[in-house]
Formats: structure tokens, sequence, C-alpha cells
């Protein structure tokens, strides 16, 4: 296996930069929201499918 160069890490603009950290925090929120949620009785198992307020199965989010 040959050793290939090190990419040079791209720069992120500031509005970038901000979108990150929005939604570094909103993640942040919605874990905590979910470690202090009752747990589900006879549930479907898995994650709450409207832990970010969709509903969401297999990855497919529906706004209601």
């Amino acid at each position: 296996m040959t050793d290939l160069p090190d990419k040079p890490e791209k720069q992120q603009t500031p509005e970038a930069e901000r979108a990150l950290a929005e939604a570094k925090a909103r993640r942040a929120e919605i874990d905590a929201k979910v470690a202090y949620a009752p747990e589900e009785k006879n549930g479907r198992g898995g994650l709450d499918p409207v832990r970010y307020d969709d509903w969401e199965v297999k990855g497919i989010a529906t706004d209601f």
C-alpha cells in the first residue's frame, strides 16, 4: 500500500461554521430531551419516531 499525500483541509466560511455549531447545539438539546424521556412500554422499539418534531420511519420524515 502506498502512502497518500496529506490533503490540505478546506477552510469553511463563517456561515458554515455557525450552521455546524447550531446543528450541534440542536442535536445536544434533542439528546438531552431523549435522555429524560420516560421509557415506552410495549412500543415499537428503537428511537422515538417524533424526536425531531416530525414523524420518522426508516429515515423518511413527514411533518405533521
